[in-house]
Parts: structure tokens; sequence; C-alpha cells
């Protein structure tokens, strides 16, 4: 029990409290100026951990100076809540479209172009396996399934035509350059008339990097263009053909080694003018030669504007057959790149 004496020591205390908690009560609750945005009891305070108070930046009104009670508000921008994903720009899952930089894959190939293919392949259905870079005998199943399926050549190697069918094959018209049809007239330097795809001299595309030298026939794959150049590099003349659709036109330094003035496809149903062979195949020789006739009524298979998209099977066709001819004699050199 405690000491009587203390008792109004004691009271004068509690009195004393109870005056200052009514006083801090009547100054918090007296002014409805700076603090109008305080909660009451039928407002609950909104805490920072709540995660509809941390909006992406811009969403909510920026706190006022004059209010700092509003200051819990601020986007903590180091701690995102499920309401602030990144809605800008691709899925960052998302796998990227890719092309093939390599116009041919094969068992040999590994790198970046084979996992292109393996997650082409992938997407489509026919490869599960891991993605390694390296064309194993999995990739080689997987890309004769897919040949046997869309009624490709089944061979397990990988050229324009399955790349096409991938969609990893690279857009071929980016690298194809045409120039304007020369005026009506217009010859090359060794006076044969221009085709509407072709040019002359300096006004020629330069020519592709490590295409030899000297007297040759350069032939870009890529470009679908072709060059004659003489014993001095000079470019007499350019022009666009319609190459292979496959890959069976070999690249290197080849020479012209038979001629015909007309020649019959091997599957009997065209003519094939100014025929120039360059390159003997397992299945065929191919070459230059003027679009193709059918034998039927003689109608062409393509128009000169056509020329620039490969639509054979093989050979390049070209309207500059009759320049060719002329320069093309057996033996010439046949630079394919």
């Amino acid at each position: 029990m405690s000491d009587p004496r203390h008792r109004p020591f004691l009271i004068t205390a509690v009195v004393a409290v109870a005056v200052a908690c009514v006083a801090v009560a009547l100054t918090s609750g007296g002014s409805s100026g700076s603090n109008a945005g305080a909660p009451t009891s039928s407002e609950p305070a909104t805490s920072v951990t709540d995660p509809l108070a941390t909006d992406a930046p811009g969403d909510s009104a920026a706190p006022s100076a004059s209010d700092p009670t509003d200051s819990t508000l601020v986007d903590d921008s180091d701690t995102l809540s499920p309401h602030q994903e990144d809605l800008v720009g691709a899925d960052p899952a998302a796998t990227e479209e890719c092309a093939l930089q390599q116009r041919s894959l094969n068992s040999a190939s590994t790198g970046s172009d084979v996992v292109c293919l393996q997650e082409a392949l992938r997407e489509a259905g026919y490869y599960s396996g891991s993605i390694t870079g390296v064309y194993d005998n999995s990739v080689i199943a997987a890309v004769q399934k897919l040949q046997t399926d869309r009624d490709l050549f089944v061979d397990g190697k990988v050229g324009r035509e399955t790349a096409l069918s991938l969609g990893i094959w690279p857009d071929e018209d980016s690298l194809v350059v045409r120039t304007p049809p020369p005026p009506p007239g217009a010859v090359d330097l060794l006076g044969f008339p221009l085709s509407s795809v072709a040019t002359s001299g300096p006004d020629a595309p330069p020519l592709p990097e490590n295409s030899g030298s000297g007297r040759r026939v350069v032939y870009s794959r890529a470009g679908q263009r072709v060059w004659a150049v003489d014993e001095n590099d000079n470019v007499i003349r350019s022009w666009l053909v319609s190459g292979s659709k496959y890959n069976n036109e070999t690249p290197g330094t080849h020479e012209v080694y038979s001629r015909s003035e007309v020649s019959t496809a091997w599957n009997g149903k065209a003519f094939l003018p100014q025929m120039i062979r360059w390159l003997k195949t397992d299945i065929g020789n191919i070459g230059f030669h003027a679009i193709p006739l059918h034998r039927s009524d003689n109608s062409p298979y393509q128009t000169e504007a056509e020329l620039g998209s490969r639509l054979s099977g093989g050979c390049q066709r070209h309207a500059d057959a009759d320049f060719m001819w002329e320069f093309a004699q057996i033996g010439t050199v046949v630079v394919v790149v």
C-alpha cells in the first residue's frame, strides 16, 4: 500500500496528464486548413504497403509541397507492385525472329544459324531437343521429317526452300539492286542493246568482293545479278537474272564448257534458247539461257519485270542472251558468289 503522504502528488500528476491530452486533441481537430486530407474514422488511412498505393509513375497525383501528410503516397519506383507491369515494348520471354546468314546448313554447321534453325524447327513442332547450335542427328531427323511433310526435296540439309518453309530465309528483295530502265536505243560498251534490267559501264552496281580478276562473268546468287567484265576489269554490262530456287548453284570459279543455240528442259516441256553451260550436276547441266518458252505454244515462262526473282530449277534465265552468247565463249571464266 502506498504512503498517504504521496497521494496529493499522484492526483496532481494525473490531472496534469489529462489536461495535456485534452489540449492535444483540441489542437488536432480544431483546424480544417492544411490537414484537410488527414484520414478520419470513416476514411481509413492508406498505407504504402497497400499494392494500390504504389501505382506506376504518372498514374496518381503528385503530392503537394504544402501537404506533408501525402508524402507516404509518393511512388516507390524501387519496389514494384503487381499493378506496375512494364507494358512498353515486346514480351521479353518472346523468341525474336531470326534469319539465316549462311545460304546452306548441314551436319558440319554450327553456331548462331543452327540455333536459328533449331528454334524454328521447335516452333514448327519438329524439334524437341536442346538449343545447342550443333547440327546433330536430331536436327537432321527433324529437317527430314519437315521436308517429307511439306513435299520438299528430302536430304536433311537446309537450303533456300527448306528455310523459306520455316520462315528463316533472309529477305531476298533487299539484296536485289534494280537499276533504272535504260533509255530507248541504249547500248553497252560493245554496242549491244540493253534490256530493261541491264546497265553498262560506270552506271552498273559495283562488283561483289572476292569475285576474281581478268575477263570473266560474275554471278551473284544473293543479288540475282550478272556482270560481264573485260580483261582490264571494266564492267561492260550488268543485268538481272532469275536463278535457281534451290541450293544447286555451286559457288566458286567455273568455266563455260558447252553451248547450244536451243536446248530442251529436262522435263521436255520448255525450250531453252542460247544455252551456255558452266556447271555439271548429278541431275543435269546448269547454265545461262534466254527466258524459256513453252513447247506447246512458244509463250515465255516469265516477263522481264520478274527478273531478279529466283524462279528456275537451276539455270539462270535472262533477257540479255544475245550479248551473253557473243561474250561467253567456251573457256570463259564464270565466278559464282
